[in-house]
C-alpha cells in the first residue's frame, strides 16, 4: 500500500473515520468472506461485492471467482452470466481450479466486464467515468449515497482532478489544505486521497447535523461554523445557489 495512504489512517482513527478502502488486499478478501457467510455478523453480499472489488484491485486473485459467483447467482449485486463469465475468465487465467470448471459449463456465454467495479487504479488524471465507479464503489462505506457524492464532485469541480478554485481550494473535491490536513490527507493533489477526505467530511457533516442535506452541504461550501453562527444555510449568495444546485440534481437523479 502506498505509504502516502498509510498515513492517512491514524489521523481518520482519532476523528473517528474509518477508511476500508484503504486497508491491505488479504484484509479486503478476508473482511469480504465474513460479510458473504455471515461470520461475526449479519451475511452482507453487497459489502461483500464491494471488497472483492476492492481486493480484485490490490491483485487478491482468489476475489475473481468470488465475484463471479456472486455475479452469476445475484447476491449483492444483479444477476449477469455474462459478467460472472468475465470474472471466471479471470480467475481462470489466475489458476483457479473451480473458475475453471466453471467455464466449462457456461462456455457458450460471451463474457463482458464488470462496469460495477474499477478494473484499473484511479491514478493521478482519471477521466469522470473511472471516478463514478470508484465513488459508487467506496461511498457505501461512508454511509452516503454514491449519487449525492457525484453531485458534490460534479458542483465541485466537474470531475477535473486539476481543478484549483480562487480560494485555495483543490482537487475532485476541492478540498482546502486545512480540511485535508484535519482529515488526514497527505496529498491534496492524488485524486483518491482528495475523494477519500472529501467523503470523509461528507460523512462528518451528515453526522453533525443530523442527516439534513442543507445543512451538510452548506457545511461542505461555506464550513461548520458559518452554518452554525446563522442557524441554518448562510444567507451567501453562492452557499444558497450551490445548495439549491445539489439537491436539484440529487432529486433529480433519484432513481
Amino acid at each position: 500500500m502506498d505509504r502516502a495512504i498509510i498515513a492517512l489512517l491514524p489521523m481518520l482513527a482519532l476523528l473517528g473515520v474509518s477508511l476500508p478502502a484503504l486497508a491491505g488486499g488479504a484484509d479486503h478478501l478476508a473482511k469480504a468472506r465474513e460479510a458473504e457467510t455471515g461470520m461475526g455478523g449479519p451475511r452482507d453480499y453487497a459489502k461483500a461485492y464491494r471488497l472483492y472489488c476492492l481486493a480484485s484491485l490490490e491483485g487478491e486473485s482468489d476475489a475473481y471467482y468470488y465475484l463471479g459467483w456472486l455475479t452469476l447467482h445475484g447476491r449483492g449485486v444483479e444477476a449477469d452470466r455474462a459478467v460472472a463469465v468475465g470474472w471466471f475468465e479471470r480467475g481462470a487465467k489466475a489458476g483457479d481450479t473451480t473458475s475453471r470448471n466453471i467455464l466449462a459449463r457456461l462456455r457458450q456465454v460471451e463474457p463482458k466486464p464488470d462496469s460495477r467495479c474499477p478494473t484499473r487504479p484511479l491514478g493521478r488524471h482519471p477521466d469522470p467515468e473511472l471516478v463514478a465507479r470508484y465513488v459508487r464503489l467506496l461511498a457505501p462505506e461512508y454511509d452516503l449515497d454514491p449519487r449525492l457524492v457525484l453531485a458534490v464532485i460534479r458542483a465541485e469541480s466537474n470531475f477535473n482532478p486539476r481543478a484549483r478554485s480562487p480560494k485555495g481550494a483543490i482537487g475532485l473535491m476541492q478540498l482546502m489544505p486545512q480540511t485535508a490536513k484535519r482529515f488526514g490527507v497527505g496529498d491534496i493533489h492524488d485524486p483518491l486521497q482528495n475523494l477519500l477526505g472529501g467523503m470523509a467530511y461528507l460523512k462528518w457533516l451528515t453526522t453533525h447535523f443530523g442527516g439534513d442535506l442543507q445543512l451538510v452541504l452548506a457545511g461542505y461550501n461555506a464550513g461548520e461554523n458559518a452554518v452554525a453562527q446563522y442557524n441554518g444555510v448562510p444567507p451567501y449568495r453562492e452557499t444558497r445557489g450551490y445548495v439549491r444546485r445539489i439537491v436539484r440534481e440529487y432529486n433529480r437523479n433519484d432513481t
